[in-house]
């Protein structure tokens, strides 16, 4: 394999991957109307890593009792988060306040007859298939279902994010054209000697 695919290949991998821990740990916003808040003992398995860490209190059979915050979109698809405190773990959002969030929350609440429509921010996936559910960080009321406030979290995020990704590809094209290059060629014509060596070997 000749350097210029390793170094494809690498770029794929890192990029991938790059996208993955963005799309997880980044916040969004999403405005909905908050239709119940509760408390449920949910079982935990390889999943767990999704949700909370440290200071979270776990039964002796690896069950949790975890807020949710159950919401409705303006198109009526639901939209379910997890409210639990992250503390000083990955993502670092420093958040302590997961009870004041909940009574938040359920102050929030309303009916389709008289709507209260709040963004609410959170980072995380949703899915069912492993059931984990994206961690709310704050709400907050909006004018209307309409009403889409800037990420602007998220904007300055990406922002020192792809400054960091220019210097760390600049630092690395210059130490492959310098390190790496030579000792792939270096490797690839002791190769060559190596086979030439053994075919004239073979042709004795």
């Amino acid at each position: 394999m000749s350097m210029r695919n390793i170094q494809v290949v690498l770029g794929v991998a890192f990029g991938v991957l790059l996208f993955l821990f963005l799309d997880y740990s980044l916040p969004t916003r999403d405005t909905v109307r908050v239709v119940n808040t509760y408390n449920k003992m949910t079982d935990l398995g390889w999943n767990r890593v999704f949700y909370a860490g440290r200071g979270a209190v776990e039964t002796a059979d690896g069950r949790r009792d975890v807020r949710y915050i159950d919401t409705l979109r303006p198109s009526g698809r639901p939209r379910v988060y997890r409210n639990e405190d992250t503390g000083l773990i990955w993502p670092p959002y420093f958040k302590y306040d997961s009870s004041d969030l909940h009574a938040i929350a359920g102050d929030m609440r309303s009916s389709a007859d008289a709507p209260r429509w709040v963004s609410v921010t959170s980072y995380g996936w949703r899915s069912d298939l492993i059931t984990i559910f994206p961690n709310a960080i704050s709400i907050r009321p909006v004018a209307g279902p309409d009403d889409r406030p800037a990420n602007w979290l998220a904007m300055v995020i990406l922002g020192v994010m792809g400054a960091l990704l220019l210097m760390f590809w600049r630092w690395w094209n210059r130490f492959s054209t310098r390190r790496i290059a030579p000792a792939v060629e270096r490797a690839e014509a002791r190769a060559d000697q190596a086979r030439g060596r053994f075919r004239r070997w073979l042709g004795r």
